[in-house]
Parts: C-alpha cells; structure tokens; sequence
C-alpha cells in the first residue's frame, strides 16, 4: 500500500519506497535522497572533478563485490570443511569482511562527540568590507559551507537533549582557502586560559571511577571545579538558562566567542566578534523536555535538523559582527576583549550583519561527513587572523594536534568532507592516508629543479585588492614590552560583573527556569560543602537568586565573597518578547476512528502551506478514513509536537490497557493516552486548540477552554486558524506567571 505523504511528511529512510519482498531483479546503487548532498568533487589538492557528487564516490555496479571489485556469489557462509565442518583460514572474503569491520571504528571526539550535520551555503551582503578584505564577503557570493553541531561532554552515543553548551562550528569552502569558524551557542567560555581546558573538561566528564553520570554537568566533579574556579561562573549561568536545553539546532544563536583581529584592503586593522543569529529565532526546551526526550528520542536535535531540511524548512541564521577599533590595549569600554569569559553587550556594540547561511542539504553518509569532517581555529583565510586571546592561542594548537589521532594522521585535510575548494600547492608530502599523487623532485623552497614552482607572493606586491595575488596577513600588531610569565593581566580578576549582567537581563520566567536548574543539578551533588560553597559564588552574583536556590536546597543563604557589582541587563540576552516564522514547526492532528478526510484534509493543507509539518495522531495506525496516521496513541508524545489540536475526543483505543501501555492505566471516557499529551502540552506552555467535539479532552485534562493560549471553535478549520495565530510567539509563557521579577 502506498503512502500518499511520503513526500509531505520527513523521516523516509531510503529514495524510494522498500517492497515486502526482498527485491530479486538487480540494478545499481540507488541514488541519495532529494534532501541529500555530498562534499563536492575535488581532488585532494583542490581541482574540480566532473561527476555526480551523490554517486562518483559511492558504491558502484549492481553485483556484490570484494573491496577489490572480485564479484562475489555468496557472503551469508564462511568456507568450511563440510556443512558442519571448521572454518577454513583459506577465506579470504571471511578475512577481508571481519577484518574492516573489527576496524570500522575510529576514536571519537574527546569533546564535541556527539553531532549532527549539514550542507549549505554562505551569501555575502558586501557590507564587511571597510573592515575585512576576505573575499566571502563579497555581495551575492556564494561559498559552500557545512556545518556541524554538536554537544560538548557526552560520548558519541549520549542523548541530543541534555543540558550542555552547544557546538556551532562551521567550515567556509572559499576561493581563497578553507575558514572555519569553531564556535558556540554561548558568547563566553569557562575558562580564560587554554592551559585550564584539560581541568574543565575532566571535571565535567563522567567520575573515571564509575563512568558516570553521562553527558550531564549535575554532579559534584563538575561543581567542585566551577565552585573553586569562579573565572567560569559566567558560562555556567548561561549553562543553567533556558541556552543550555535548545529547542532546536536551528533555533540557536552562533558565536565565534573569541575576539579576531580582521585586516581591510588598506592593510587597516579592526577587532570583531562573529555572531550567528537564527530567522527562528533562539527558542528552547522545558527542562521536563529535555529529560523526558533523552529516554523517548535521544536522537531528537539530529532528527529535526534532517527531518527540516527534508520537508524543505532550510535553517537560516544571518552572520554578523559587533566591530571595536583596533587599540592598543584591546579594550572597549573597560571590557577586555582577550577575555573569553567576557561578553560586549549589543547595546553598546550593535551586531552589524554582513552575509546570510543556509543550510539545503542533509550528510549522504556520517562517517564519511559528519564524523570525519576536521575543524581547526588556525583554519583562517586573507583578511581574518587571531588575537592574543591565550583560549584561542591554545586551540589553534590544539584542534590541529587532536586530528592526528582521530583521522590517523596528517593528511586528514584530504579526506573529500576536508578537501579545500581553492589549489592546494604546500610542499607536504607523504604520510598516512596519503591520497594526492605529487608529480616534482623538489618539494622545498627555494628550487631550481621544479623550475621554482611553488612560487611565495613575497615579492609580488602588496596590493590586497587583488585577490589572485592576495596572501594570508598576518596582521602586525604591537606588543608592548614584558617578560615572561605565568600570569593573567587584572583586567581578567572580574569573575561575577557579567554573570550578574546576564541574570538582570532575562525575564522574569527565564529566571524561574535558571533557579531551578541551579537547585537541580546542585541538588544532584553528594557533598554539603560543594553546594554551599556554589552558594557564595551565587551569592556574588544577585541576592534573590541565591536566596532562591538555598531554599530549594534547605541551606541559609551566605554573603556574598566580593562585592555585588552595580551593572545594568542586556535586553538581547533575553529570548523572549518577540515573534517568529514557524517554519518547520510539527502540529499534532488528534482524530478517532470516526474522523472523516473532510474534517482532516483542509487543516492538513493549510499547516503544509503554512510551512509547518502536520502530524495525524490517532487510535491506530494505517489510515483513518483514507488520512494517513504518522503517530499512534502508543506512540505519540506530547515532546514531538509545537502545538495540538484536538479534532475529536477519542474513546480509549483498543490497545488502552494498563498491562501493555502503563500510560493507557486508569478507566476514562477518553484515551487517558490523548489526556496525557494536553496535560504535558499545557503544562509545557504549548498552544492547544480544539473543536467543539475535541473539548471533552480538555475537560478531561482539567484545561479550561478559556486559559491562555487555550482556543475552542466549532469546526477544525476554524479552531487551526486562531491556533495558527498563537505560534509566532512560540510559546504561551504568560500561562503560569512567575515570582521573581
């Protein structure tokens, strides 16, 4: 039977529908799906190749091969000695298979590991440069890029939704060299110095007695270090908003968190900071959420990155920079810009936009993409360069070395996912994985032998205007007389001005959300003298916060270690207060048996041409009434979904029964299973709509048809209409109103 929403509702695993029967008729590999795209095709020194890039690289021919392309009549027996006799060491195809299978895996990021990925393009807007010469920037220019996303602490196989920083890293095919721009959906870092990165992270991991807890910063080792170590009280009151649980990769904003040095066609010099800012909007999870996800859909951030991308809702986020001059003492108004626990308010430093990302295209393969794809700070094109910033000093060492283990040497920049979009003459040769074949006798400079080839651009000119002749700068900055030491300048002493100034800017519910996660993941940690010495640094930081979270903790509030510094909020810190496009945005169709097409089909089509994804939601599966269902009452949960309208009041389903399905449990006119979905979707602060016929369920859920961002209409047409309305603001927050202020 045919699905006629195949290509209206994302999550199709393959190009084509599969049969019942295992297909018996050869033919070649099937092509990539529509959504799918692969790094293009270059050779390992940057030369374009002709070929379709879903296909050159794959699999070819129809018939079972070796790796050597000998075809192959059987690979579901080894070769024995007789049908019950032992396996023969003379079974080169058991060998071959066994072997690269033992070997499949390669070691996972030590921090960054679990991610998801994709293809897209950058646009320039021509308005960077009068400050940088790179030539991305260029007005209409479109240069490829790919992008990864990512959780820091947990492993490879750790959940989507856990409270954790985000990884927002992103890699610029331009004509003039690979760019990568390694950043964050937070402004500031936990730590100032590099050397410190190893100590942040192992406190952060799983305690190396017991290797746990995974992927989570509620535990005493975590603590301890930020307790102790208060230059990263800032991140971690980022760590405890709303930023830390993202509703959405594509709902994130991006930072480049470090201050660079960019150099104009004039040689002038000015220091930026790079920011990402999604059309979405920056949206996020419930803490509930987010737990809830972690056991119903680990996989649900990677899933609705993809399942966007398929049903064409591309992620779009504007790249800007916030632009100071260039002083000598790399200050702007008295916040020091080496300094990667600090952040410029936009009040006094407005992000100025200079291009635009999409991103149109899912991974072919993760592995070959996703999972071998290499970023690296030093990664830098002509016009953008580096700062003094002793964090970035030390990445730029350190994202090069952690390549040699995990790809398996140095020629990992030739791997297709790495391979540079400009030519690539370096005069390295050799070493593992090497896959250019280098024609020459004289990779050294300077030669006679290879006719001088490869030529410096030393002494030809410095006319930065010229692309082709245009070389990396390496911008000349004054460094004032000093002597060696271990030691941060005073300016770096201030570790709680700018963890205040983001408390006073959110409102008053995303306070509520940061008390409660300081209370739970404090509350999660064994030892007393931990939590109160939290307490203090919470204590240095606002009064009301830490009177809150001792509370929740049934510990006296102490005073605070330092003077509670006088600072005033940022308003764009605040995530809320505006409206958004609902792009992608997935809306629950809850129906019974007796739902008819007529009643479903007309609201199906207009979330579709709304840009949105309409989830059927019934008693069984299959098709009700010839309307396809994408989720059962089994199923289903509330966590999936944006907004729910209630179409019908569904009777328990036959399969409502305590004994199979404990959220079936309980007798009740309607399937507790539907109760249970508007319970969590009120409580979660989702619009919730339904039809005259559908407000037995909210009846049931003890929801009043009068509640905020609660609607009721006759018809189903009528009902989506005004729910329609609700869901540019995201979420219902005004539902439950907060204490704090």
């Amino acid at each position: 039977m045919s699905d006629p929403t195949r290509d209206q509702i994302p999550g199709a695993p393959a190009p084509q529908p599969a049969s019942v029967e295992e297909p018996g008729t050869p033919h070649d590999p099937l092509p990539p799906k529509p959504d799918q795209g692969a790094p293009e095709l270059r050779t390992a020194t940057g030369e374009a190749l002709e070929g379709e890039e879903g296909t050159a690289r794959g699999q070819q021919g129809r018939w079972l091969t070796t790796a050597t392309g000998v075809k192959l009549r059987d690979t579901d027996h080894s070769l024995k000695a007789g049908p019950r006799g032992p396996t023969l060491l003379q079974d080169h195809h058991l060998r071959e298979k066994i072997t690269h299978f033992d070997h499949e895996r390669i070691p996972e990021r030590v921090v960054h590991a679990r991610g998801a990925a994709a293809h897209g393009y950058f646009e320039g807007y021509g308005t960077a440069g009068e400050i940088c010469l790179a030539g991305v920037f260029e007005e209409g220019r479109r240069t490829p890029t790919f992008v990864r996303f990512s959780t820091v602490l947990g492993s490879r196989g750790s959940a989507d939704t856990v409270r954790d920083t985000r990884g927002f890293a992103t890699k610029f095919y331009t004509d003039e060299g690979t760019w990568d721009l390694v950043g964050n959906n937070m402004p500031v870092f936990f730590i100032q110095d590099g050397i410190k990165f190893p100590d942040i992270i192992h406190a952060g991991k799983p305690h190396p007695d017991r290797e746990i807890p995974q992927a989570q910063s509620a535990h005493d080792t975590f603590w301890d270090f930020v307790s102790l170590h208060t230059e990263a009280q800032h991140h971690t009151i980022w760590n405890m908003s709303d930023r830390g649980i993202p509703r959405s990769y594509r709902m994130m904003e991006g930072f480049g968190v470090h201050t660079f040095r960019v150099v104009n066609a004039e040689g002038a010099t000015s220091l930026v900071k790079f920011h990402w800012k999604p059309r979405l909007g920056v949206h996020s999870l419930t803490w509930e959420e987010a737990q809830m996800l972690g056991g119903l859909d680990p996989d649900f951030h990677r899933r609705d990155l993809a399942d966007s991308i398929e049903a064409g809702a591309f992620p779009e986020w504007e790249l800007g920079v916030q632009v100071f001059p260039d002083t000598e003492d790399q200050t702007f108004h008295g916040i020091d810009l080496l300094d990667p626990t600090k952040l410029v308010p936009e009040e006094i430093a407005p992000v100025q936009p200079i291009g635009k990302m999409v991103l149109d295209r899912n991974p072919t393969n993760y592995f070959a993409e996703t999972e071998q794809v290499a970023f690296h700070t030093g990664h830098l094109v002509p016009g953008i360069d580096v700062t003094d910033d002793p964090l970035l000093q030390a990445r730029n060492f350190s994202y090069l070395d952690t390549q040699l283990s995990r790809l398996g040497g140095p020629n990992f920049n030739q791997l297709p996912i790495n391979r540079p979009h400009a030519p690539v003459n370096d005069m390295l040769r050799d070493g593992m994985h090497q896959h250019a074949v280098h024609p020459g006798v004289a990779p050294y400079r300077p030669n006679s032998l290879d006719g001088g080839c490869p030529f410096s651009l030393e002494n030809q000119g410095e006319d930065l205007s010229d692309e082709q002749k245009r070389a990396f700068v390496d911008a000349a900055a004054s460094i004032e007389a000093s002597r060696k030491v271990r030691a941060n300048p005073a300016s770096y002493d201030d570790h709680f001005s700018q963890a205040r100034l983001f408390w006073l800017s959110l409102s008053p519910v995303e306070k509520e959300h940061v008390v409660r996660a300081y209370t739970f993941e404090l509350g999660k940690c064994y030892e007393q003298a931990i939590k109160e010495r939290q307490l203090v640094a919470l204590a240095s930081i606002d009064a009301d916060l830490c009177e809150q979270v001792a509370t929740g903790l049934g510990l006296p509030a102490p005073d605070p270690s330092v003077e509670v510094a006088d600072v005033e909020g940022s308003p764009a810190l605040s995530q809320l207060g505006g409206t958004w496009p609902v792009d992608g945005r997935i809306i629950g169709l809850v129906v019974d048996t007796t739902t008819s097409a007529a009643q479903v089909q007309p609201v199906r089509e207009a979330v579709l041409a709304a840009g949105m994804v309409p989830f059927v939601v019934g008693p069984r599966g299959g098709e009700i009434d010839g309307v396809p269902v994408q989720r059962t009452f089994a199923t289903g949960r509330s966590v999936e979904l944006d907004a729910v309208l209630l179409i019908a009041a569904p009777v328990p389903a036959p399969d409502a029964l305590g004994a199979r399905d404990e959220k079936a449990a309980g007798e009740a006119a309607v399937d507790p299973r539907v109760r249970l979905l508007v319970e969590e979707c009120f409580r979660h602060s989702k619009a919730v709509g339904g039809t005259s016929a559908g407000q037995a369920v909210l009846e049931s859920a003890g929801v009043a048809a009068d509640a905020p961002g609660v609607v009721v209409a006759d018809d189903p047409e009528a009902a989506w209409e005004q729910l329609a309305e609700l869901l540019p603001a995201h979420r219902v927050w005004d539902r439950f109103p907060a204490a704090l202020a």
